[in-house]
């Protein structure tokens, strides 16, 4: 493994602490004294390098010696000596996320920090494409994950061009140059629409949020419930709402006109708040209306009546990381795109 020689001063530098005190900053030369290994042996350890063979009573007095000293490595000597990063960067999405989308995103972000990359989010806010591509670009991340469509060709380039090995998008579409994790969110309606014809619903409601960022979701599912109903006698009637209880009272108040006998309320969030506003109103659900939400959250099995919902399948974060990991190993393999996203319905009261 090539390393870059580091001359270290015998005894741990001085630095001024809080309240004027000083205290030494410890070094990989301080570890592998209370440690009684060497220093790259310290190195070896602490970078979870698996090329060289180390047992684990060493291992453990390694960590050991680092935690008791307060140890860590230095991201940019590591770096210096990889040739690149191990940082993964991951934008923050330029959507509202909920709960599913959050675990999901955390769940990839530990995996990641067990394959010894340091997972950094950045927000961007107001930025696109190659503009925000260069903001990453500053930090040489060794991958980049780009959640949602603020990514294009140009921007893949300039990323790849500043050192990154691997640039992931997550979203419903490919980007030229980039590895594709595809969440194709027609699934989701499609399935949605088929359980509602399924149970003799011909008039059939879709919700489409309100909120900024969300269309990039709604507009596939919108898609799905469509093409589950196309060449039937089923009707399709878009249906804007906001996650606000005085929007969902005035679409409620509309009900009996729209004539509406199912609903696709985009995800379980909107259908709590749709499904009280349709109780107040006198509208029995399922009787009159069957409703169906998404994500299925457990607030949704709390609720009378309880909520049938679409279940979304997402692999997991080991298994996303893994491939992550490969991207960077092998960054002269031609861009892959994987379909990760799954959708099956929860029957329960509601529908």
């Amino acid at each position: 493994m090539p390393y870059v020689m580091v001359k270290i001063p015998p005894t741990p530098t001085p630095t001024p602490a809080p309240g004027g005190a000083v205290r030494s900053v410890p070094t990989s030369a301080d570890v592998a004294r209370l440690a009684g290994v060497s220093r790259a042996t310290v190195s070896y350890v602490l970078n979870n390098t698996g090329a060289v063979r180390i047992s684990d009573p060493t291992r453990r007095r390694v960590r050991e010696a680092a935690k008791e000293l307060g140890y860590v490595p230095h991201a940019a000597a590591r770096s210096l000596r990889a040739g690149h990063s191990r940082m993964v960067l991951m934008p923050a999405p330029d959507f509202p996320v909920g709960p599913l989308y959050s675990r999901f995103i955390t769940d990839l972000q530990v995996a990641l920090g067990r394959l010894d990359y340091t997972v950094v989010q950045y927000g961007t806010v107001g930025a696109h494409d190659d503009e925000a591509a260069r903001a990453w670009a500053e930090l040489r991340p060794v991958a980049v994950l780009v959640p949602g469509s603020g990514l294009g060709p140009r921007g893949v380039e300039v990323l790849k061009r500043s050192g990154a090995r691997a640039v992931v998008t997550l979203g419903p579409d490919t980007v030229e140059g980039a590895h594709a994790l595809l969440m194709d969110h027609d699934v989701v309606g499609h399935s949605a629409g088929a359980h509602l014809f399924d149970r003799g619903r011909r008039r059939v409601g879709v919700v489409l949020p309100r909120e900024a960022g969300l269309e990039t979701f709604s507009g596939p599912r919108l898609s799905g419930v469509r093409e589950a109903l196309r060449g039937s006698d089923a009707t399709v009637t878009p249906l804007p709402l906001a996650l606000d209880e005085d929007d969902a009272a005035r679409l409620a108040d509309r009900w009996r006109d729209l004539g509406l006998d199912g609903v696709f309320t985009y995800n379980d969030e909107y259908a709590m708040v749709l499904l009280r506003a349709l109780q107040d109103v006198g509208v029995r659900v399922p009787e009159d209306t069957a409703v169906v939400g998404a994500d299925n959250l457990m607030l949704g099995r709390l609720l009378r009546p309880r909520l049938s919902t679409v279940h979304l399948e997402l692999p997991s974060g080991r298994e996303l990381a893994d491939w992550v990991d490969r991207a960077v190993r092998d960054p002269s393999a031609p861009p892959e795109a994987h379909k990760v996203l799954g959708a099956t319905v929860i029957h329960r009261e509601s529908s």
